[in-house]
């Protein structure tokens, strides 16, 4: 199974697509057009026929892509592409095994939530797989298969050169890496930076102490505007999520 809660949808294991030359470009190009900037396959050093075969490949709708990111304590970060016919989305999820239901980062859709991840915990997924576990283990891949899900107003200075590099790994021409770079950091046409901060008590909980390390977004449309990423689980397994993504202790 690849992911419970699926079994009737007809998913697949994706991480093979990366393999696939346009691969990348079909998965970014879109996030990286704005009004002064719009780039082309070449860009990602394609063709259009590859960036088009990489396409059908990830909108096939008798086969829905997961993408998994094992990273520590036994939890996954999932891409997942739900290729309805009439209304496509892509997931971006948690799951672990213990949990009874996933951890809810970002839709990207027509009805679209987020952001999900700030940079903090996206860098610190994508720098600690888990290598028992099947998934996409290569720290460019991760950094930029979670990348649609990033919105952070408190980038740090080298944030783009990270990316720039994900990008050079990826087949990017290095002489056009660090302006896509920005475009796909600055420009985000889903959601604006949001702002991530640790929870404190609020006095309409009884002074209930809320679960530690688990980070809060300011934006409204986040799912993770509240002080728990997945609904259901126990302190202890918060407390070993907010360990897992490098959050906590701080």
């Amino acid at each position: 199974m690849l992911i419970e809660g699926y079994e009737d949808a007809p998913v697949a294991a994706g991480e093979g697509l990366l393999e696939l030359p346009g691969f990348w470009a079909a998965y970014l190009m879109w996030l990286s057009q704005t009004e002064d900037y719009d780039p082309v396959p070449e860009w990602f050093g394609v063709d259009g026929a590859d960036a088009d075969a990489a396409c059908e490949a990830l909108c096939d709708e008798a086969r829905w892509p997961v993408f998994r990111i094992p990273f520590a304590g036994g939890h996954t970060a999932v891409v997942l592409g739900r290729n309805f016919p009439d209304d496509p989305e892509t997931e971006y999820l948690i799951t672990h095994s213990e949990w009874g239901r996933h951890g809810h980062l970002a839709t990207v859709s027509g009805h679209q939530a987020g952001p999900g991840l700030p940079w903090r915990e996206l860098h610190h997924i994508a720098r600690t797989p888990d290598f028992n576990v099947p998934g996409v283990h290569t720290e460019y891949a991760r950094l930029l298969l979670l990348l649609p899900a990033l919105g952070d107003q408190d980038l740090p200075g080298d944030a783009a050169a990270v990316f720039s590099g994900a990008l050079v790994r990826a087949d990017v021409p290095a002489a056009l890496a660090p302006s896509l770079a920005e475009a796909l950091l600055t420009d985000h046409p889903l959601w604006d930076p949001a702002e991530w901060a640790l929870p404190t008590a609020s006095p309409l909980s009884g002074g209930q102490e809320p679960f530690r390390g688990i980070l809060r977004c300011d934006g409204y449309l986040s799912p993770r505007c509240g002080t728990r990423l997945a609904q259901g689980i126990t302190r202890e397994q918060s407390d070993r999520l907010a360990h897992a993504l490098g959050t906590w202790p701080a």
